[in-house]
C-alpha cells in the first residue's frame, strides 16, 4: 500500500513538471510536432548571448547592457517541408505559434530595440549585429535570400533605412528587416471593431499569435493584452509564400537586442504547433509575472523620539531641523508650474542631476558657451552617462511653448540625432539632459577647443565623409520623416557629436523650430535671427522665415568646413578680403572656376583620399551654399548624391561671388547672431551651448 502511494506521488510530480516544460514532440528525426512552455524553469532551451532563464521561470532575452543580443532556441530542429527532401515547388507546412512577452524600458518614451520570433536554418547567429538588426542580420547580409530566415518583429525603434512605419510596430520580415508588411502595435476589439493602441515597451505582458497557412501561402499576426481572448480580426494579414524561404528542417527561436537605452526583454510562455491546427493554449496561471516597476525613491523616515528631554534642547533641535530642511529645499529648489504636469515623463529632478554631476563641479565641466555650461554626469540609479546643459532661463519668454518643443524634440529617434532625454527648471536656469557622446564634438577634432592645439590624429577622409553622410541622414529625418517638420537652425561642426564608434550625431536643438506638415512651404517666422555667422542663410535677413532650405545652407557650409578643415568665416586665415576676413565658400568658388577645386581639400590629409570623391563633396557644399534658396537641393537629394543614386548637378557658372556676408551686415541680423562668429568654438561634448535662446523661438 505504501509503495503504491509513493508511486502515485512520483507520477503526479512527473506530470506537474511536464506542465512547465515542453510537451514531447511527435514523430522524431525532423522534430515534427508541437511544444509548450508554461514558464521556462527546467525547459532545456538553447540560449546564447545575454539570454538567461530567471529562477521564477521568466526567459530574459536581454538585460540592460547596451549594444548586445540574446537568443533562445527550441532545441530540436523541426521539419517544415514534407518527409521527402524538398524539391522545387515544394510547399512549406502550416504552423502556428503564440507567446507572452513584456518589454520593460527605463524611460517612458524611449526603448532599446525590440524582439522577434524567427525561423532559421541554424542556431548559429554569432555574425548577427545587435541594436537595429534585432540580433538576426548584419549590415552585410541584410536582405540576402541566402539567409533563409523568416521573422515577426515587435519593433520599438524607428529605423528609416528599414522603412519602419513608426517606433512602436509589428512587422513581418523575410530575409531582411525591411518588413513585407507592418502595422502599428495594437488590436481590433471584437465588439466594436475599433483599433486599440498598445505600447510594446510599457512593461505590461502581451500575447502574440502567428498563424501560417501553407496551402494558401498566407500569414496572420495578432496582438492583444496577456490573458485577453485572441481577437477575431488579425493585426496583419499578408500573402507570403515561405516555401522558398524556410529550410526543409529549421529551428524556431526568439531574439532580441539592446540599443543605447536600458531595456529588458522578457518572454513568459511559448507554444508551437507544426502541420496544421492552432498552437496549444498557454496556462496563464502557471506563467511567471512581469517584474513590477522600480519602487519609489527613498522617503525620509520618521524620527523616533525616545525620551523627552529638556524644553530648551527640544526647541534648539527643532530650530536646527527647520534650518536644515530649509537649506536642503533651497539647495534643490525647482521651478515647477501646473501646466508642466502634461510633460511629466520628461522632467528630471534637480536633486538627481545635482548628484549626477557631482554638484556641477568643475571637474565634470565639459565646456562653456555664451549662454551656459555643459557637465558630464552619471545618473545614480540607472548608471546612464548623460550630458547636462545648464542655460540661462527667462520665464517671460514663452517658456510653456519652449518646454513643449523640448519635450517634442525628446521624442526624436534616429541614429544620427543626439537623444534629448528631458529637462529641469530651476531659479534662473533651464537644464537640458542629453545622451553623452564620449568623443566630443567634430569641431574639436578639426581644430581643438578652448585654446587647445588640434588633436594629434587628423580625421581621415573616410571619417569625414561618414560624418557628412550621418548629418545628412539626420537632417532628412528632421525635415521629411518625423511627424512634424523640424528646422535645426544651427547646423555646424561644433553641434555634431561623435559617439564611441566615431559615428556623427546632430545635437543641440536649443534653436530648433517645429511646425506641422502641410502648414505651408514658407515655414514659421522668427522674431530674431539667431545662429552662427557663416552658417546663416542670406535670405533670413529679409524674410526672417526659417525653412528646410536654411538648414541646407548651413549644411553646405558644414560640408566645406569638414572637407577643407577651415572655418566658414575666419579673420587672419589667409586668402581673405581687404579686412582680413576669410570666407571659405568664396575661396572654394574661386578654385572651382580656376579648375583647381581639389586644392581646397584639407592639406593635413596628405592626399589620402579619392580625388573624384573629394571634388564631388566640395561641389555639393557649393551647391548647398548657393545664396538663392531655390537653387539649393533638398536634403533627400543630398543623400542621393552622396550615395551615388543620382548625378550631382554642377553649380551654375553665374555663381561667381558669395554675397551672403555683405547681405548679413547691417540688414536686419541681430547683434546676438553677429556675436558668435564661427571662429569661436566651445568644444563641448553636446554642442555649442551658445545656441539656446528662448527669445528667438
Amino acid at each position: 500500500m505504501l509503495a503504491s502511494f509513493s508511486f502515485l506521488v512520483l507520477l503526479v510530480c512527473h506530470f506537474h513538471g511536464l506542465s512547465h516544460a515542453a510537451v514531447p514532440e511527435a514523430g522524431g528525426g525532423g522534430g515534427d510536432g508541437q511544444f509548450i512552455y508554461n514558464g521556462f524553469a527546467g525547459a532545456g532551451l538553447d540560449l546564447d548571448g545575454m539570454a538567461v532563464v530567471e529562477p521564477d521561470g521568466k526567459l530574459m532575452l536581454t538585460n540592460v547592457t547596451s549594444q548586445l543580443k540574446g537568443h533562445a532556441f527550441h532545441p530540436a530542429a523541426l521539419r517544415f517541408h514534407d518527409e521527402a527532401p524538398a524539391q522545387n515547388g515544394s510547399t512549406a507546412r502550416s504552423f502556428s505559434t503564440t507567446f507572452v512577452f513584456g518589454i520593460a524600458a527605463e524611460y517612458v518614451t524611449v526603448s532599446g530595440n525590440g524582439l522577434a520570433f524567427f525561423v532559421a536554418p541554424s542556431k548559429n547567429l554569432t555574425a548577427a549585429s545587435p541594436s537595429q538588426f534585432l540580433g538576426l542580420f548584419n549590415s552585410e547580409n541584410n536582405g540576402n535570400a541566402s539567409n533563409r530566415v523568416f521573422a515577426v518583429e515587435l519593433d520599438t525603434i524607428l529605423n528609416p533605412e528599414f522603412r519602419d512605419i513608426n517606433s512602436n510596430h509589428v512587422g513581418v520580415d523575410v530575409n531582411s528587416l525591411v518588413s513585407v508588411a507592418a502595422a502599428p502595435a495594437g488590436y481590433y476589439a471584437d465588439d466594436s471593431g475599433a483599433f486599440k493602441n498598445m505600447s510594446l515597451y510599457s512593461g505590461e505582458a502581451m500575447q502574440v499569435w502567428v498563424d501560417y497557412d501553407g496551402t494558401a501561402a498566407a500569414l496572420n499576426v495578432t496582438l492583444a493584452p496577456a490573458e485577453a481572448p485572441k481577437p477575431k480580426r488579425p493585426l496583419i494579414s499578408v500573402a507570403v509564400d515561405l516555401s522558398a524561404v524556410v529550410s526543409d528542417t529549421a529551428y524556431v527561436g526568439l531574439s532580441s537586442s539592446t540599443g543605447p537605452f536600458r531595456t529588458r526583454h522578457y518572454v513568459l510562455g511559448w507554444s508551437f504547433a507544426l502541420g496544421g491546427g492552432a498552437a496549444p493554449a498557454l496556462d496563464y496561471a502557471k506563467l511567471p509575472k512581469m517584474p513590477r516597476a522600480a519602487a519609489a525613491k527613498h522617503r525620509p523616515r520618521a524620527l523616533d523620539v525616545a525620551l523627552p528631554v529638556a524644553t530648551p534642547l527640544l526647541a534648539l533641535a527643532a530650530v536646527a531641523c527647520a534650518s536644515l530642511l530649509a537649506w536642503r529645499r533651497l539647495r534643490y529648489a525647482e521651478l515647477r508650474e501646473d501646466w508642466e504636469v502634461e510633460f511629466g515623463p520628461h522632467r528630471f529632478k534637480y536633486r538627481d542631476l545635482y548628484h549626477a554631476t557631482g554638484g556641477f563641479s568643475g571637474e565634470r565641466l565639459l565646456g562653456v558657451g555664451g549662454f551656459g555650461r555643459v557637465y558630464r554626469g552619471v545618473l545614480r540609479e540607472s548608471k546612464t552617462e548623460v550630458a547636462v546643459k545648464v542655460v540661462s532661463h527667462d520665464a517671460r519668454q514663452g517658456m510653456r511653448q519652449f518646454v513643449a518643443e523640448v519635450v517634442s524634440i525628446g521624442r526624436l529617434r534616429h541614429r544620427n540625432v543626439v537623444q534629448l532625454l528631458g529637462y529641469c527648471r530651476r531659479r534662473g536656469e533651464l537644464l537640458l539632459v542629453y545622451d553623452y557622446m564620449p568623443n566630443g564634438s567634430l569641431d574639436r577634432w578639426l581644430y581643438g577647443g578652448h585654446g587647445e592645439a588640434p588633436p594629434p590624429l587628423t580625421l581621415s577622409w573616410e571619417q569625414r565623409l561618414r560624418a557628412i553622410r550621418g548629418v545628412a541622414s539626420g537632417l532628412v529625418y528632421l525635415h521629411e520623416e518625423w511627424e512634424q517638420v523640424v528646422i535645426h537652425r544651427d547646423v555646424k561642426a561644433s553641434n555634431v557629436l561623435l559617439d564611441a564608434d566615431m559615428n556623427a550625431r546632430l545635437g543641440d536643438f536649443g534653436l530648433a523650430r517645429l511646425y506641422d506638415r502641410g502648414a505651408g512651404a514658407g515655414g514659421p517666422q522668427s522674431t530674431h535671427v539667431v545662429g552662427t555667422m557663416g552658417y546663416l542663410a542670406p535670405e533670413l535677413a529679409h524674410t526672417r522665415r526659417v525653412t528646410p532650405a536654411t538648414d541646407v545652407f548651413a549644411f553646405g557650409a558644414f560640408v566645406l568646413e569638414v572637407a577643407c578643415g577651415r572655418r566658414p568665416i575666419d579673420r587672419g586665415g589667409g586668402g581673405g578680403d581687404g579686412d582680413g576676413r576669410f570666407v571659405l565658400v568664396d575661396w572654394a568658388l574661386e578654385l572651382w572656376h580656376a579648375g583647381a577645386l581639389a586644392d581646397a581639400v584639407d592639406a593635413r590629409l596628405c592626399g589620402d583620399y579619392r580625388a573624384e570623391e573629394a571634388e564631388m563633396v566640395l561641389m555639393l557644399g557649393l551647391l548647398c551654399s548657393h545664396p538663392v534658396p531655390g537653387e539649393r537641393p533638398s536634403m533627400r537629394q543630398v543623400v542621393q548624391y552622396l550615395d551615388g543614386d543620382a548625378p550631382l548637378p554642377e553649380p551654375p557658372r553665374a555663381y561667381r561671388s558669395f554675397t551672403a556676408l555683405a547681405m548679413m551686415q547691417n540688414v536686419g541680423f541681430d547683434s546676438y547672431a553677429a556675436s558668435y562668429p564661427s571662429s569661436s568654438a566651445t568644444g563641448t561634448s553636446v554642442g555649442d551651448v551658445s545656441s539656446v535662446h528662448s527669445g528667438g523661438r
